[in-house]
């Protein structure tokens, strides 16, 4: 499996394992924690101008709005702007897009649930499922009623789908009641999932409609149809056909004898009945674990929906993007010598590796651009390094001032 590189720490937690480094020289560590303090501010602002652009270019097709809010922002909202700031609030939190072998891998083998789901895909004009955190885990699960087996089972620390709808025209030409959805035609809906199973990606699509499986149609149909024509042509069928033939002719014992074989073929009948009664009940329990399920996604593991999601994506995003760029700091701040990209890349991987028993593909090429780009850090002859601490705060704080020019004085020429 590809490696991630979503780093799976908190940033705070990441900041106390850097100051450790720095114990030696009390100014040092001071000075550190400023530099972490202006640049978290500082990817916050960012992370506030594209929650901004976000929020202006969805609002068109947020499904939360009402008609009249919606039409507010006709011309005002860009599908294709919205969808790229979206892509890239995604790639910078670090996730990435489920193929669409994964999803369809859901639907033919389900960890936890145990039941066919089917999506009908064309409900969409466009959709997408995007992850980060990947791991594995042990469940308990019932199988047959009561033998009771230990699974192991991937999942997801954050899912998010995203699904632009068809507009009303798809709708009408279904002959779907408009009236009748929970959504509005056009719109577009994201939410956002914690410990989502991988095999169980399908029951997160809100128009998941649960189906019988090969095999429970087989258990359900062979012994109803084979079983029913076997007792009806050997036993219920002869039995009426002789007793009306004896009825006809006054045959007392005949009669009897008939009376005698149709009650054995319908008790036979309604066991077989109570055997079709147990599949079918059998398959309604999965759907009702299936609501269970969706019910405990809706409450416990929900995150966020629509412009709500921003909120958590966006804190993701500019979380991922202070601990690559701190790290990358810290590390070439700390080195005697200049480093290339190759091995800052595998410093930190390697410490990840050895303090935090965690294996993961540190996201280099990003890190550098960004100290590059903020001034912190230089490139020479293909090796890195970063300007000193107290000449970084002073950079930063260069940066801060001249984000607003409202107070520039105006010279005025005589």
């Amino acid at each position: 499996m590809k490696q991630e590189q979503y780093i799976p720490f908190d940033k705070e937690f990441l900041l106390e394992q850097q100051i450790a480094e720095y114990t030696a020289d009390k100014k040092k560590v001071e000075d550190f924690k400023k530099l972490f303090d202006i640049l978290e501010h500082y990817f916050h602002y960012e992370a506030f101008n594209l929650i901004r652009k976000l929020k202006q270019n969805y609002a068109l097709f947020d499904p939360d709005l009402s008609p009249q809010e919606r039409a507010a922002f006709t011309g005002k909202s860009d599908f294709s702007m919205f969808k790229e700031t979206l892509l890239k609030v995604l790639e910078r939190g670090n996730y990435v897009q489920v193929n669409q072998e994964i999803i369809e891998a859901a639907f033919n083998d389900s960890d936890l649930i145990g039941l066919k789901l089917a999506v009908d895909f064309n409900d969409f004009n466009d959709y997408g499922i995007h992850v980060r955190g990947h791991h594995t885990t042990k469940e308990t699960v019932t199988k047959f009623f009561f033998w009771k087996k230990e699974i192991e089972f991937e999942y997801y620390d954050r899912v998010m789908i995203y699904l632009n709808y068809n507009d009303a025209d798809y709708f009408n030409e279904k002959k779907v009641r408009l009236s009748k959805l929970p959504f509005d035609p056009g719109c577009i809906v994201l939410k956002i999932f914690k410990r989502v199973p991988k095999n169980d990606l399908e029951t997160i699509f809100p128009n998941a409609v649960p189906k019988m499986s090969t095999t429970d149609k087989l258990l359900f149909w062979v012994p109803g149809v084979g079983g029913g024509l076997s007792l009806l042509s050997t036993k219920v069928v002869p039995a009426l056909v002789g007793m009306y033939a004896a009825y006809k002719s006054g045959e007392s014992m005949n009669l009897l004898n008939s009376k005698t074989s149709l009650n054995h073929g319908l008790i036979a009948l309604g066991v077989l009945g109570g055997y079709l009664f147990r599949q079918y009940s059998s398959f309604v329990n999965k759907k009702i674990k299936y609501s269970k399920m969706l019910s405990d996604s809706l409450y416990f593991k929900n995150l966020g929906n629509n412009s709500g999601a921003f909120y958590s994506l966006l804190n993701s995003s500019e979380e991922e993007e202070l601990k690559e760029t701190i790290l990358a700091y810290a590390f070439l701040n700390r080195s005697k010598h200049p480093l290339t990209a190759e091995e800052l890349d595998h410093q930190i991987e390697s410490w990840f590796k050895t303090k935090l028993n965690t294996v993961l593909d540190f996201d280099v090429e990003d890190a550098l651009y960004k100290l590059r780009n903020i001034g912190l850090g230089t490139e020479t002859n293909g090796k890195w390094d970063v300007i000193p601490l107290d000449q970084a705060l002073v950079r930063v704080d260069e940066i801060w001032d001249g984000i607003f020019e409202y107070n520039q004085k105006t010279v005025t020429v005589d």
